[in-house]
């Protein structure tokens, strides 16, 4: 897939996430991130009291605390992770010697959005592809993605040629890498009862304004559960990541996890298909919270599917994507 001619960039948008599991540097993270009009859609006059009379008071020693359990010797694994898997991507794309041209930047924290574009610009960079490593789309997350890479481009005065990927939560490779990943972990670990599909929730009024995300969320469950030849009663579709009182999208994957034995299912495979890489969500809530979950309500095994992170299936998938766009 060797590409030659211009000087192409691309640019692989994360979340974000501190710099440290400390809760100096995760206050700093969550003040950028639940100060996004995109995040958080409140009037600013009635969300800058409360989150910074109270969010900002009391969340980061709880967060700090999490990332702790988390972090590796290599930092924080989203940066780790979407950093490897751009280098992946590059080697998909471009082979050795040109992986400046492909970067990963985090939408919240560092390296930046603007970092990233200025580093490529720097290259000569005359196209730029921006893929946020969201396969379903939401405002909150693809959306500002683009809010980032378009404030720095308002200030160029030599604008690339931009194609910009809002979403891939149907294509072929990305749902093929996600089946490739639960048969080589079922063949390693045994295969659960039940495989529930874990996406990150949203309020219940994005989807009444005309957000898209819960039905391409349940899109790419479907097609998993086809590729992976799963009848109904083996799979279910959850949400997670729950915050405030507001109604999220449901089912909840709490309440999901406490009803599961009751109902005869005591073991359970769990991935996450719209986490792109391994992170807070995935590898505290989901892998170590929401196991004690399901035990403590009587379930016996508890297995996590780790995110495609820089797998090759996962290269692959979304080095195919980007070059489509190029084409």
């Amino acid at each position: 897939m060797a590409m030659t001619q211009g000087r192409t960039g691309v640019l692989l948008v994360n979340l974000g996430t501190p710099e440290a599991p400390t809760p100096a540097a995760v206050r700093r993270y969550l003040g950028e991130f639940l100060w996004d009009r995109r995040v958080v859609e409140l009037p600013r006059a009635l969300w800058w009291p409360v989150l910074h009379g109270i969010v900002l008071r009391v969340r980061p020693s709880k967060s700090a605390k999490a990332y702790r359990a988390i972090w590796t010797e290599w930092g924080s694994p989203l940066l780790a992770g979407s950093e490897a898997l751009a280098d992946a991507v590059a080697a998909r794309l471009y082979g050795a010697g040109r992986d400046d041209c492909v970067a990963a930047a985090m939408r919240y924290g560092r390296p930046s959005v603007a970092e990233r574009l200025e580093s490529l610009r720097a290259q000569g960079v005359t196209r730029l592809v921006v893929l946020p490593l969201y396969p379903q789309y939401a405002a909150a997350t693809t959306a500002s993605a683009f809010d980032a890479v378009s404030a720095v481009l308002s200030t160029w005065r030599h604008i690339p040629e931009l194609r910009f990927i809002s979403d891939y939560h149907t294509d072929p490779g990305y749902i093929g890498a996600l089946a490739d990943c639960v048969r080589a972990h079922r063949q390693e670990r045994g295969e659960g009862e039940l495989l529930l599909m874990s996406f990150h929730g949203l309020p219940a009024r994005s989807r009444r304004q005309g957000d898209p995300y819960y039905d391409q969320c349940v899109r790419s469950a479907e097609l998993l559960a086809a590729e992976l030849g799963l009848a109904p009663e083996r799979w279910k579709l959850v949400f997670q990541s729950r915050f405030g009182r507001e109604e999220w999208l449901k089912p909840y994957c709490v309440e999901v996890l406490q009803q599961l034995p009751e109902s005869g299912v005591r073991t359970v495979d769990v991935i996450c298909p719209g986490f792109a890489v391994d992170c807070l969500e995935t590898l505290e809530e989901i892998a170590i919270t929401n196991q004690e979950v399901f035990l403590a309500s009587g379930g016996e095994h508890y297995r996590y599917i780790p995110a495609l992170n820089a797998g090759d299936g996962h290269a692959a998938a979304l080095a195919a994507i980007i070059a489509r766009h190029l084409d």
